[in-house]
């Protein structure tokens, strides 16, 4: 009789597993711990009224989750990767600037500094208080220390959480997200993965939530290999929809928000396509037909986030370890940027 020896787990996703395991606690913590240092950047925002959030790869998808909640409280907020705020860069005058890094060592984070003078509006958001950044300018540290693994995880969490500091210290109430944080949702991802077992990319979106599917698109094509990208619901609207087919999988993320019905409606558009789908539901709308759907309590913005984007880590891990052997090791690119 043969035996077929179980494939073993690559070392660079055992990596993973291990900040994701700790990334609920470390989120926590790391709301209570910088409760003051909250306070000082939201006292900045309500000064100001305008916010500039810049960042790179994962801490660029953070800062696109949370436009949208900052402008919900009147505030002019706008996310932009430092790239291009270094090559085409928005005046800084009269702006509260919160730079993320969870390195705090990136090369455009270092060039930036070297460029501006930073004014007494900017502010830092890392996992290293010891860093570059950490030194440079006022920060939020998240605990735990340094991401090791290469994909972002817990890295991703523990930032949310440092803005569900801020936006706490603006008047958001934060119970339902730090909710989601203590009793983390359980949803069954192998009918998602299986969905997506023949697809030769994957393309989320959302509308309110994009910047978890940002996140997510980041996740997959950094881990797969595959070039899974990310279209905002409305882009994907105009004229993308020519590519959607059996062979292209779709993500996407619906909150219980004003978008939602939008969400909706790509959805049964999708679904028509034959294009598989896959929806993370947090809206409290009954489920697409056609569509392999993961359900959360209904909710919006973070605590939506929060839900969602350990079951989404799951299924973006999963999906990488069916396609490629080293799942989590980097063959082109290292886990701090320090090139341009």
């Amino acid at each position: 009789m043969m035996m077929t020896a179980k494939k073993q787990r690559p070392t660079g996703l055992l990596a993973i597993d291990r900040e994701m395991a700790r990334q609920h606690q470390d989120a926590l913590a790391s709301f209570e711990s910088n409760r003051e240092a909250a306070a000082r950047v939201a006292a900045s925002i309500r000064k100001t009224g305008r916010l500039l959030l810049l960042g790179m790869g994962a801490s660029h998808a953070v800062a696109r989750a949370v436009e949208p909640l900052y402008r919900a409280h009147g505030i002019d907020a706008i996310a932009l990767p430092l790239s291009e705020q270094l090559g085409q860069p928005l005046p800084l005058a009269g702006k509260t600037v919160i730079v993320t890094s969870q390195s705090g060592e990136s090369a455009e984070v270092l060039r930036w500094f070297a460029e501006t003078n930073p004014q007494a509006d900017t502010f830092g958001l890392t996992l290293e208080a010891g860093s570059f950044l950490g030194r440079t300018v006022p920060c939020l540290v998240g605990a735990g220390g340094t991401e090791l693994a290469f994909a972002a995880t817990r890295s991703l969490t523990v930032t949310f959480a440092l803005h569900l500091a801020i936006l706490a210290a603006l008047g958001e109430d934060p119970a339902a997200a730090l909710a989601a944080l203590k009793t983390p949702e359980k949803a069954e991802i192998d009918p998602a993965l299986a969905a997506l077992g023949n697809v030769a990319t994957v393309v989320t979106s959302g509308r309110s939530l994009q910047g978890v599917a940002e996140a997510l698109a980041l996740g997959l094509t950094e881990l797969s290999r595959l070039p899974c990208f990310s279209l905002e619901g409305g882009q994907l609207r105009h004229g993308p929809m020519e590519m959607l087919g059996p062979k292209i999988g779709v993500v996407l993320f619906r909150g219980d928000d004003p978008t939602a019905d939008l969400v909706t409606a790509m959805a049964l558009s999708v679904v028509e396509t034959g294009a598989p789908l896959i929806v993370f539901d947090a809206s409290g709308m009954p489920p697409i037909a056609g569509a392999v759907t993961l359900r959360f309590k209904p909710a919006p913005g973070l605590a939506a986030v929060f839900a969602m984007l350990p079951v989404a880590q799951r299924l973006m891990i999963a999906f990488a370890d069916s396609r490629v052997e080293n799942a989590g090791t980097p063959v082109r690119t290292t886990k701090i940027t320090r090139s341009e």
